[in-house]
């Protein structure tokens, strides 16, 4: 089995937590509950439909945030300069292409490769790069994901359908409040006459994540 460790910063290994601030998710659980309390009494009331609340969600899940990151990688593969300004500093890089705000002001980008795999985790609560993935997936937030990513990822990645072969190594990146990642999934073989937008229908939010690949080109839909 490929070695897998828990990222931390600048490639700590091992399972080292050091207090960063999750603020933000304090009292989520408190906050959750008092919204679905606030959202069963305007249903009641009429004055909310449900399904087009659902709808605005599935939005901002699947296809808004989640282009954008896309756009980033499709650069990536087609533009070197911008891959490698990517890879030192991911922040200005993103930000070039108008894409900043809350959750993802400071950022790294991370490349897969033939030899390494990486995928990204929240151990304490669900921080996410917002501004390029858009809201992040209830799986994401869940405690089963957060611990089984650290403790089992290649089962993780099988229950998402990604076998990886063995000697792919397996890099655990634990996102904080003050740092996100963005993984930059491997560039699809065939695809070399592909533009830049067509590149980009190619990546999916999972395999920003990664737990999951870029598609084949053969397969967009």
């Amino acid at each position: 089995m490929a070695n897998a460790a828990v990222k931390k910063g600048n490639l700590v290994s091992g399972h080292h937590h050091h207090d960063h601030e999750h603020h933000h998710d304090n009292h989520y659980s408190d906050i959750q509950a008092r919204v679905k309390a606030l959202e069963t009494l305007l249903t009641e009331k009429g004055l909310i439909d449900p399904k087009a609340i659902d709808a605005i969600v599935e939005t901002y899940e699947t296809k808004v945030g989640p282009r954008n990151g896309a756009k980033v990688v499709a650069k990536a593969w087609v533009d070197a300069e911008f891959a490698q300004w990517l890879e030192r500093d991911a922040t200005a890089a993103i930000a070039s292409l108008g894409y900043t705000g809350r959750q993802g002001e400071h950022m790294r980008a991370v490349f897969n490769s033939e030899d390494t795999h990486n995928m990204v985790v929240c151990t304490l609560c669900s921080c996410y790069p917002w501004s390029v993935l858009g809201l992040p997936p209830v799986w994401y937030k869940a405690p089963a994901y957060r611990s089984r990513a650290v403790m089992d990822p290649r089962g993780v990645l099988a229950e998402f359908g990604v076998t990886l072969p063995e000697h792919t190594k397996l890099r655990v990146w634990d996102s904080t409040a003050e740092l996100r990642y963005l993984v930059i999934p491997m560039r699809p073989s065939g695809t070399e006459n592909l533009n830049e937008a067509q590149l980009a229908d190619l990546v999916t939010r999972d395999s920003m994540i990664g737990t999951g690949l870029a598609r084949s080109s053969k397969v967009t839909a």
